[in-house]
Order: C-alpha cells, then sequence, then structure tokens
C-alpha cells in the first residue's frame, strides 16, 4: 500500500440500492450539496451519509459498527467499493461514492489522520510478518510531545500499543533516516513504529510482569473488546451517580468580586501559572450554571488550600454557605486557623466555625442551629459533617480536602444534600478512583505542578538506620535554628523514641503526639510546635495531615519500608515549605530489604522533583497492583491492558452509554 494525499474530510455514504447505480461521478458532482443536505437532521443524506474529519472525536469502535450497519463487508484487505478492514485503531474504506479507498486513523478517541490508498497491496499475509515495520506517518504533534513521551518509556520496560497489544520496548532505531521504536512482542516478533506515531505507545502501568502479547490474529482486540464490554456495566453505575448532576442546574455565581478581591490580596505569595490556572477553572465553574464537580490535584504545599479559600470567598459573596470537611480533626483545625485569619484580614464579617468530635455538646448544637438558620457563612469539619442531623440552609459550595483519604460511600453522602452543589475536591497523590474518574470526562482536573517560587527540592536521603545519622541530621537543623519532624510509628515504643533523642540533643525541646491521644491535646501540642516552642516533634503517621510549619524542614523516619509510598511522599511534604533547603532521611533496618520495599523508596528517591505527587500515585498503582481502581472485579481488566489503556476505553464506554442514554 503506498500513502498518498492526506485530506482534512471523508465522506462516507450508505449502501443503499438507490444509490448503488448512480456512479462516484455524480457523488463528485453533487458532493457539496449533498454535505449540506447531511447537516440537516431530518433530510434523508442525515441519516444515509457520514462525515469523517480530521480532530473530530470519534470513537474508532462506534464508525466500525456503523460502517457493518451499512452494509460494509468486513475485509483483511480492502480491495472493492463497499469493504472495510479495522486494524486496532485503523480503519481502511472504500466508500462506494469513492474512486479509491481511504484509511483513517485514531489517536485514542480522535480522527489523527485521513490518508488515501492508491495502490492496495494483494499480499494479504503482509501484516502477518515476523518483522512489522509501520509506514512512517506525518502528524501535526509537536516535537516536545514526542520527547516527554519518549523520556517516559524506558528500554526493557513493558509498553502498551494501542493497536497491538502489551510489548517490550527495544529501544530506538534509525533506518533510512527516520527513526522507528522497536517493540517485542511474543516469539521475539518485533514491530518498528515511527517515531511521529509515539502517541499510541503509552508504558505499561498495572502488573509487575503483564503477558506479552502475540503479533497478528485478533487476540489484542478480543482483549479490548471484553474489557470494554466490563466497563460499559462500570459506566452505568458511574452515569447513575452523576446523572442527577449532569441535568441539574444552578444560578451562577456573582460578578462583583469585592470580598474576592480582599481575600487574594491578603495572599502573602505570588502564584504560580498552574495556581492561577486552576483558580481561574474554579472560577468559571462558579459562574456557570452547571453545578462544579473539580478535582484539583497538586503537591503538598503547591497551593490547593489557596484555590478552596477563594473558592469560599466568591460563594460567601453570591449568598452562599460553604462547607469543607477534612479527614481529621487537626486538618480540620489547621483550616479552621487559616481561613479565620485570611478572612479577619478582609475587614469583612464572615462567620466562620468548626465542627468536629472536640467541640462540646452545647458548642456543637450551636453550630448546628446556626447552619440550619444560615447565620454561618462557612463551616469547617471532619466526618461529623456526614451526620444526618446537619440541615443547611443554602449550601453552595462542597470542598473535600484530602479527597484520597475519604470512601466512596462518605463522599456519596455529601453529595446527596443537593445535586445542584459546586463540589471542590482536592488531593495530593489522587487514588485511580479519582484519576479515572477525571480521565473519562466524568469529572473535571486542574493539576497544579510548578512550585511556589524560591521553593526548593527536598533533598532525600535512602539508607541504614544508623545513630550517627540521626544525631548529624538532628544538630544540623537544631544548628540554624530549625525545627524536625521525627516520624516513628509505633505507640508503644513512642515514649522510648523520646528518650533516645533526649540524649541525642540533651537541650533540645521534645514533644510527641500519637493517635491515642486526647484530640485537644494533639492539637494544643501542635499550637506549640507551630509557636516554636518545641524543637522536635515526634509523631506517628497521624502527622501526615494538616502540618503546614514553615520552620520545620528536616524529617527522619525511622523505618521507613514499613509505610506505602503514596504516604511517605505525602509526609515528606511537610517540610520544605519555605526558602530553606530541605533534608528527608528515610532510614530502614540492617536487615535486607524486600522487594517491594525496595520499589518504593527507590521511586521516592527517583521523584524527588516539585510537583512529583501526580507520578508518585502512578508509581503507587504500578506497586501494588489496581484492586482498588474500581472494585477488585476490575483489577484483571487493568492487568490485561495496562492502566492508561483501561482509563482510555474507560472513557469511550462512557462516551457511548452518554450517547445511548
Amino acid at each position: 500500500m503506498s500513502l498518498d494525499t492526506t485530506h482534512k474530510k471523508l465522506g462516507i455514504a450508505r449502501i443503499n440500492p438507490s444509490l448503488l447505480d448512480v456512479g462516484q461521478v455524480w457523488f463528485a458532482q453533487n458532493k457539496h450539496l449533498i454535505q449540506k443536505q447531511a447537516k440537516n437532521p431530518f433530510s434523508w443524506w442525515s441519516k444515509n451519509y457520514k462525515s469523517v474529519q480530521q480532530h473530530e472525536r470519534m470513537s474508532v469502535s462506534v464508525l466500525s459498527r456503523t460502517l457493518a450497519d451499512w452494509g460494509y463487508q468486513k475485509v483483511v484487505t480492502v480491495r472493492s467499493p463497499g469493504e472495510y478492514a479495522r486494524r486496532g485503531g485503523i480503519i481502511d474504506i472504500f466508500p462506494i461514492n469513492e474512486q479509491t479507498a481511504w484509511r483513517i486513523e485514531f489517536y485514542g478517541n480522535t480522527v489523527e489522520t485521513i490518508l488515501r490508498l492508491d495502490a492496495i497491496s494483494t499480499d494479504p499475509e503482509q501484516l502477518l510478518k515476523k518483522t512489522i515495520t509501520q509506514p512512517p506517518v506525518r502528524q501535526n504533534k509537536p516535537e516536545q510531545e514526542y520527547k516527554e513521551i519518549l523520556d517516559s518509556l524506558k528500554k526493557g520496560s513493558f509498553v502498551v500499543h494501542i493497536d497491538h497489544g502489551i510489548g517490550i520496548f527495544r529501544g530506538v532505531q534509525t533506518i533510512s533516516e527516520q527513526q522507528y521504536l522497536v517493540i517485542e512482542y511474543a516469539s521475539k516478533d518485533l514491530l518498528r513504529v515511527p517515531v511521529s506515531t509515539v502517541g499510541r505507545i503509552t508504558p505499561y502501568i498495572g502488573f509487575a510482569n503483564p503477558t506479552v502479547t502475540r503479533l497478528g490474529g485478533n487476540l489484542w482486540e478480543k482483549t479490548k473488546q471484553k474489557v470494554k464490554e466490563d466497563l460499559l456495566k462500570v459506566a452505568q453505575e458511574l452515569l447513575q451517580i452523576y446523572a442527577a448532576r449532569e441535568i441539574a442546574t444552578k444560578n451562577s455565581y456573582t460578578q462583583s468580586n469585592t470580598l474576592l478581591n480582599a481575600v487574594e490580596s491578603s495572599f502573602a505569595f505570588v502564584e504560580t501559572p498552574d495556581q492561577a490556572k486552576a483558580m481561574n477553572d474554579v472560577y468559571t465553574d462558579l459562574r456557570n450554571t452547571t453545578p462544579m464537580d473539580r478535582v484539583i490535584v497538586a503537591d503538598v504545599g503547591f497551593g490547593k488550600t489557596e484555590v478552596a479559600l477563594r473558592a469560599s470567598a466568591l460563594a460567601v459573596e453570591s449568598g452562599y454557605q460553604v462547607a469543607l470537611i477534612a479527614p481529621t480533626t487537626i486538618l480540620a483545625h489547621q483550616h479552621y486557623k487559616l481561613f479565620t485569619k485570611r478572612f479577619a484580614q478582609t475587614g469583612y464579617p464572615v462567620a466562620i466555625e468548626k465542627l468536629t468530635r472536640i467541640e462540646g455538646r452545647s458548642e456543637q448544637r450551636q453550630t448546628l442551629e446556626h447552619i440550619q438558620k444560615n447565620k454561618v457563612n462557612i463551616v469547617i469539619g471532619t466526618h461529623r459533617l456526614l451526620q444526618k442531623d446537619i440541615q443547611f440552609a443554602n449550601l453552595g459550595l462542597l470542598i473535600i480536602d484530602e479527597e484520597q483519604r475519604f470512601g466512596v460511600k462518605q463522599k456519596e453522602v455529601l453529595k446527596s444534600y443537593k445535586a445542584d452543589v459546586d463540589i471542590l475536591s482536592l488531593s495530593a497523590t489522587p487514588i485511580p478512583r479519582t484519576l479515572s474518574s477525571a480521565m473519562s470526562g466524568i469529572r473535571d482536573l486542574s493539576v497544579i505542578s510548578t512550585p511556589p517560587k524560591d521553593r526548593k527540592s527536598i533533598k532525600t536521603t535512602i539508607q541504614p538506620m544508623q545513630e550517627s545519622v540521626v544525631q548529624s541530621a538532628l544538630k544540623q537543623e537544631l544548628a540554624r535554628n530549625g525545627q524536625v519532624y521525627y516520624l516513628h510509628n509505633r505507640i508503644l515504643s513512642l515514649y522510648q523514641t523520646v528518650q533516645r533523642i533526649q540524649k541525642i540533643v540533651p537541650n533540645a525541646r521534645i514533644a510527641s503526639i500519637h493517635s491515642k491521644m486526647p484530640e485537644q491535646r494533639i492539637i494544643d501540642t501542635i499550637d506549640s510546635f507551630a509557636a516554636r516552642d518545641i524543637d522536635v516533634l515526634v509523631s506517628t503517621t497521624i502527622m501526615e495531615n494538616g502540618l503546614d510549619m514553615a520552620n520545620a524542614n528536616t524529617l527522619i523516619v525511622d523505618n521507613a519500608t514499613k509505610l506505602g509510598l503514596a504516604q511517605l511522599h505525602q509526609i515528606r511534604g511537610r517540610i520544605g515549605r519555605g526558602e530553606k533547603q530541605a533534608y528527608a532521611y528515610l532510614l530502614y533496618p540492617q536487615k535486607k530489604l524486600t522487594e517491594k520495599a525496595r520499589e518504593r523508596l527507590d521511586a521516592l528517591e527517583a521523584y524527588q522533583e516539585l510537583g512529583a505527587g501526580y507520578e508518585i500515585a502512578m508509581r503507587d498503582l504500578e506497586i501494588r497492583g489496581a484492586g482498588n481502581l474500581l472494585g477488585k472485579a476490575q483489577s484483571g481488566n487493568v492487568a490485561r491492558v495496562g492502566f492508561n489503556l483501561y482509563c482510555q476505553l474507560l472513557n469511550e464506554a462512557v462516551e457511548q452509554m452518554k450517547k445511548e442514554g
């Protein structure tokens, strides 16, 4: 086959008895009239003529089914009018209204290129050769995008080609000045893919050792089809959850920005480009008449809370109540302090109250009454906000912080308040469920990946546990009048750890916190640490959320192998929030590490750069498997096609369900 002319649009006529005898010349003469008539939904041509345009969003599966329904015969190699062939994301078709056959290439759910096939191969076996070199196809993709995708592929790692399946990336080869990616499949078969089509390849993310696909045959297509069928059921469940929000409407938020401007002016830093974009995304959502459901993904300390605070200002200014729910009392307390301080600086009377377990019964009853009678503008709380006795007078904005810490049922309880409530979710390490929802088009996603100005990457050291390392780290930080987090995740031996550290640095002021302590005592200790009355805070993983101390820039974890990757990344984000260089020491016992533990620590060392939370979450999925993706039943499907393709197929399933619904 020789590829000739690239076109931006191709018209396909249905195989209809009344059209078979008119001939291609008649179609050519009346092409513009037919295209015009086809745009009219009430015309005969709208049901018998289809235009396929370059860059148009369209499912390759839907187009294939349409051709079959229209009477086109599916073949291996297209030779005559009325035939079509499909191989993965490529459809060859000989429309009855055209004088030659055409190739339609898809990139995901988008028509990438439309090319004319001038010379049709008469050798169908050519497709099944042991070494296949795809023809170089010119695509309008910037070189930077090529480089980003190529950088994500590691030689010897598993990759997924959307059309051919799971293989092993063997590197880049140059043939006649054209660069090809070499992928090895079962039986040592090789596929050479032009670098210009690198977008069809993604790293395999799923289980450690996937089954490598065999080139040729239709097993890969059957695998994708089976996964797609399963996903149609998943999509139906997801769409039922969000259906009420899709059809719901709300009043647009005010265009007056008096309070919002005052809050923005009280921000002590300069917004990063990503942070500014995320804020504009939220403002646009709030001023639309469709309820917002947006996820803000940002590394710890990158400004998620600032986005939430400004969104709250716009909601309050528009006459709505705001509810912010956090996973822990500590985090709720930190938010309450920040919101109270920032809104007080504006000079506007914004009523903010806190609702957690540590508030007394009478105080809780008063807050509940204020919520019901619209006497409170912003309420910040924990799971206490999920209780049935909460009745909002005019809830407009719901903010879910650290979304990955909440279960699906808990989040759906929050969403069940009203279908027209705007929802803003914040996450530093988004769980796969959140990623899949965002990627499938059900939810909107804003990623803040640019670090604040003058922020430095955290220098991470991974090594066996040694007293000398702990001593050096403590003395170095205290010498510059800084503070230290020491993570020891065993309550029973926490006090002994405090005593051991006190011997190392006798003059340091040391305190400890853990989850079994009274919550008010925990909060008082944290407030003392914030006031710099404590030099070293020894803690269990309770310090994972809510501690934002710019003067604490050394973290020591004394058995890092017992923690998950995303959790370690989250904990590491407690330091390095100012301009000082921060240091994290991830220590492990002298005994031999397990392979899984080594993978987690290696990943953290590899992702030391700022903004790595998104990549950490993806790597975490690769190590842990995908059991919690969309229920355990879906883990097998992720293993078959990889997480990236799984999300794409989920997206297609959702789109199909929307069209059919």
